[in-house]
């Protein structure tokens, strides 16, 4: 007889799943790592989610539907323009480098350097995820140009594919054990050159 699948969340199952991946990776988790975190036997994960991959590409959907959504929607809808962007990459630096998570990286990056990425339905998740990001910032930088925040020169649409790349570089890098300071230099040069030249104060005007 099958085993009964019903008398477990699989919502629970997936957050237990999300931790396991995004700490250890997808190619280094072993099936017994996932029975051992959710509490379910080998047979009601493959009753439910038919594989490992197909769990994982379940959890690396729950991690980005948790994690990614909400943060890119808040800078999409922030009035703020810079201050919105320099926000996102405070809080990211903050989570990558410091309490339960820090060093981990970020599960969709780590999923970008991994074999993984060869999965169509895994591609599939990550090509999503990057066109949210990317459009995330468009939408931030926009606000700023509206607000009078960015040089004249800067190209929208470009400056955001830059600042998604930003975004993974300070995954990828947190995971390595870069400090938080390091990182927030990084993201500041990143910035300096988009932003509006400032006016003179009247005591920096050179006389006539």
């Amino acid at each position: 007889m099958p085993p009964d699948i019903k008398h477990f969340n699989p919502d629970v199952v997936l957050d237990d799943a999300v931790r396991v991946f995004w700490r250890q990776g997808m190619p280094a988790t072993g099936i017994q790592a996932l029975v051992s975190a959710t509490g379910l036997s080998r047979s009601s994960l493959y009753a439910t989610f038919g594989s490992k991959d197909g769990l994982y590409a379940a959890a690396l959907g729950r991690y980005i539907a948790q994690h990614s959504t909400p943060a890119f929607a808040a800078l999409s809808a922030d009035p703020s323009g810079l201050t919105a962007i320099e926000n996102f990459f405070t809080g990211l630096i903050g989570v990558r480098c410091s309490g339960a998570v820090a060093g981990w990286g970020c599960m969709v990056t780590n999923a970008h350097a991994g074999p993984e990425c060869a999965d169509p339905a895994i591609r599939e998740l990550l090509d999503a995820h990057h066109e949210s990001l990317q459009s995330a910032m468009r939408s931030a930088l926009g606000t700023a140009a509206g607000l009078g925040q960015l040089h004249p020169s800067v190209d929208l649409d470009a400056a955001a594919a830059v600042l998604a790349t930003l975004a993974y570089g300070v995954n990828l890098r947190s995971r390595a054990g870069a400090a938080a300071d390091t990182l927030r230099e990084s993201v500041a040069g990143a910035l300096a050159p988009l932003r509006a030249p400032t006016s003179p104060t009247p005591q920096e005007v050179p006389p006539p």
